[in-house]
């Protein structure tokens, strides 16, 4: 199976696993996302972020078999193709290990979801969104990887940290001063 066959099966399967340890397809979690349709949340914001990350994989995936660009020495693409592995290996562990604390303190992922706790331990001592630090280092195909990181900056964390300031407030505010946004 080559390399591209192979991160594709994994894109979907992480996503699942994304799912099922998080809890959004749990009866629970319907419910109340159920309750929050009338809610005024932004049609951007109804996909999962983890599955926006998939959908920009995949169109750089598709990009690249359009508009193929080569790399040479061959071993310079080995590198390159080592060093990509190595990057998703951290990156889902960063990721992971966040969402861990997360379901640990039975907060929500969800950006405009109320959150019940504020995360400042682990890797949030580091950054204010490790999940998606964890979550850019999966993405291979990097042509696209800027107007993903456009919309997650713009579009999803601006909602999230409205959220944060709104339920913590002072504590926020001085967690927010004394972590960066990214790192």
């Amino acid at each position: 199976m080559s390399g591209t066959l192979i991160a594709l099966a994994a894109i979907p399967i992480s996503a699942l696993l994304w799912g099922l340890f998080t809890g959004r397809w749990t009866a629970e979690s319907r419910r109340a996302r159920k309750l929050q349709k009338d809610a005024a949340v932004s049609p951007v914001m109804r996909i999962p972020v983890p599955w926006v990350f998939i959908l920009v994989y995949l169109a750089g995936v598709a990009i690249q078999r359009v508009l193929p660009i080569a790399i040479r020495p061959s071993q310079l693409a080995s590198i390159i193709r080592a060093a990509g592995f190595v990057f998703v290996v951290v990156g889902i562990g960063f990721a992971f290990s966040a969402l861990g604390i997360f379901k640990k303190t039975k907060t929500t992922t969800v950006p405009h979801e109320t959150p019940s706790t504020l995360v400042t331990s682990g890797p949030y001592r580091f950054t204010r969104n490790p999940m998606y630090v964890g979550l850019t280092l999966e993405i291979w195909p990097a042509i696209v990887l800027p107007l993903l990181l456009a919309y997650v900056n713009f579009v999803v964390i601006p909602v999230e940290e409205q959220s944060l300031r709104g339920v913590f407030g002072d504590a926020y505010q001085e967690y927010g001063a004394r972590v960066g946004r990214w790192l």
